[in-house]
């Protein structure tokens, strides 16, 4: 049984720093789990570590991908697996670090053997979709796959897609092959960082997003409506503030001002918060840090020294 640290938290929460400091005392690796910062070219909206933190603590699964290109919890289960024995090689220990809990709990719980997605498949979903509405295609899934339709809204188009799209593909319901699970076997210790106060965390959510503007965001996606093969059908366009700034880009940035912009980015990322928080409480056997405690650096390594018989 390989040991793996989890260091989870919600956006603006300082996890990417934390981990830096960890690595330079630590013999650990670090794995970005955050399914945004994979893309290239999404740099400033995606907070990605700069080029000097990146040399100071090396990042797998950063920059792995074009955003045209799709990512599944089931690919990152794979590549993590892959890094573990890699890592385990160099005498090291993985930390994966970062906020797509989706992932993480993939990781830990184990995931289903499903299909790859089908473009075609998917066409014709939609083309059906257009014709008779999504609420149609979800009373089709209530037939075909009735405990996948218990647990999807009929306007959640997203889901309602998938579940047919593995149905019409491999002739057995989603909720089934779900329940027929994979699972690594890791002896894990979840750490978890967020402030105690919420308003601390709404603070600095809107300083970064401000921050990330002054970045020059808006340009950066520009240059990635530009290439004329990008859309919000992407996971990668739909990210938390890139959707936000498409969008406003659709409009000819007439009908919506910056400090409108900057509203609804940040009420996007509190939500995208929240529902972080949510996941982390259903989450099993956490250690919970104040990220904004004087000593968090030394309570976190104490903590892992601990779990790894250091001290």
């Amino acid at each position: 049984m390989k040991n793996c640290i989890f260091l989870m938290g919600p956006t603006a929460s300082g996890k990417t720093q934390l981990a830096i400091k960890l690595v330079q005392v630590l013999p650990l690796e670090i794995i970005s789990v955050d399914s945004a910062m994979i893309y290239r070219g999404m740099d400033i909206g995606t907070a990605k570590p700069s080029l000097i933190e990146l040399q100071q603590a090396p990042h797998h699964l950063i920059d792995i991908l074009d955003p045209h290109e799709h990512y599944s919890a089931g690919r990152f289960v794979q590549d993590a697996q892959r890094l573990i024995a890699e890592i385990y090689q160099r005498k090291k220990i993985p930390l994966f670090v970062g906020g797509t809990m989706l992932y993480f709990n993939a990781l830990k719980n184990g995931i289903a053997s499903l299909p790859e997605r089908d473009a075609k498949v998917r066409a014709a979903i939609e083309s059906e979709a257009q014709i008779h509405g999504w609420p149609y295609l979800h009373q089709k899934l209530q037939q075909l796959d009735p405990a996948a339709a218990a647990k999807i809204k009929p306007t959640d188009k997203q889901r309602i897609e998938r579940a047919l799209e593995v149905y019409y593909l491999v002739q057995e319901p989603l909720s089934k092959l779900q329940s027929a699970t994979r699972k690594e076997d890791l002896n894990i210790l979840a750490l978890a960082i967020a402030p105690l106060d919420r308003k601390i965390l709404h603070a600095r959510i809107l300083k970064r997003c401000k921050r990330m503007l002054e970045q020059g965001f808006i340009d950066e996606v520009k240059a990635l409506k530009a290439r004329g093969d990008l859309s919000l059908k992407l996971a990668s366009i739909r990210a938390v503030g890139y959707r936000q700034i498409w969008e406003y880009l659709d409009q000819a940035e007439a009908t919506m001002s910056t400090t409108e912009l900057l509203e609804r980015i940040v009420i996007a990322t509190r939500q995208y918060a929240k529902r972080q928080l949510t996941w982390l409480r259903a989450f099993s056997d956490i250690v919970w840090f104040d990220s904004e405690a004087n000593d968090l650096d030394e309570q976190v390594k104490i903590t892992i020294q601990r779990f790894l018989h250091f001290i």
